[in-house]
């Protein structure tokens, strides 16, 4: 089930065959964004991923945005270290 500003929503599905020859509909992940217009952000002490989402996009449930234009973060609960410098990219729906 997905919230309805997730970005799978509207990920196309496609079934494969699991190790036991049975079929799995799967989605696929990590979308590639679009980094055009994106800017580099330094982190500060106390910074998070959802509270950057929201200070940049309005919404901290699009933290992955900032994931996925940073391949070393893989979840919102990845620490993010002072000095850190991330990429921003541009808000869009996908």
């Amino acid at each position: 089930m997905f919230f309805s500003e997730s970005r799978y929503l509207k990920v196309k599905e496609y079934t494969v065959q699991d190790g036991q020859g049975r079929n799995v509909t799967v989605k696929r992940t990590r979308c590639t964004l679009n980094l055009a217009g994106s800017f580099q952000y330094t982190v500060k002490d106390g910074d998070r991923l959802d509270l950057l989402a929201n200070q940049f996009y309005r919404s901290p449930r699009k933290w992955w945005l900032i994931c996925d234009a940073n391949p070393d973060l893989m979840y919102s609960e990845d620490l993010l270290m002072p000095g850190q410098v991330l990429i921003i990219p541009p808000n869009q729906s996908i």
